[in-house]
C-alpha cells in the first residue's frame, strides 16, 4: 500500500556523495526583517536568494566560519555570543549532500553591504516565499515565519 506524504519522497544519490558543511544566518533587524542575499552570475544557482553564510573550513567551528563569512560577504562584525542556533537544513543535491546549520543574529557592527552577492534585501519573514531560494533553504522559511 502506498502511503501519502513523506513516503513518496524520492531519495537520490548514494554513499559516494560527499557531505558539505555550510553555515548560514538569519540576520534580523529592529523591524523584524530578515536579510537575504542574491547569488551572483557565474556561481551555482545564480539569481536565487539565500541566507548569508558559507562553507566551514577544516578545523573551524560553525560559529567561527559564520563570523568570518559575515565579514567577507557583508563587511559586518559579530561575536559568537550573538549567534543563536536555530535550525538546520539537510538536503541531497545531485553531487553532494548539504548540511547547513542556521543561526539567528540580531546584533552586529556595521552596515551589511553586498561584497560577494548581486543584491541584498531586507524581507519580512511572511514574504520570504516571494524570493526564489535554493531547495535546502526553503524548509527554513516556515520555521522563521513561525519564530516571528
Amino acid at each position: 500500500m502506498s502511503e501519502p506524504g513523506c513516503w513518496q519522497v524520492e531519495v537520490r544519490g548514494g554513499p559516494d556523495r560527499p557531505i558539505v558543511l555550510v553555515v548560514a544566518v538569519a540576520l534580523v533587524d529592529r523591524d523584524g526583517r530578515v536579510l537575504i542575499a542574491q547569488r551572483p552570475e557565474g556561481k551555482a544557482m545564480a539569481g536565487l536568494w539565500e541566507f548569508p553564510g558559507g562553507k566551514v573550513h577544516t578545523d573551524e567551528t560553525p560559529e567561527a566560519a559564520l563570523i568570518r563569512e559575515l565579514d567577507e560577504e557583508l563587511g559586518i562584525d559579530t561575536k559568537e555570543s550573538c549567534l543563536a542556533p536555530f535550525a538546520f537544513a539537510s538536503h541531497a543535491y545531485d553531487d553532494f549532500h548539504l548540511l547547513m546549520p542556521l543561526y539567528v543574529c540580531r546584533v552586529w557592527k556595521g552596515e551589511p553591504t553586498a561584497h560577494e552577492h548581486a543584491e541584498l534585501a531586507w524581507v519580512r519573514p511572511t514574504r520570504l516565499r516571494d524570493y526564489p531560494m535554493p531547495p535546502a533553504d526553503e524548509p527554513l522559511i516556515a520555521m522563521l515565519r513561525d519564530l516571528f
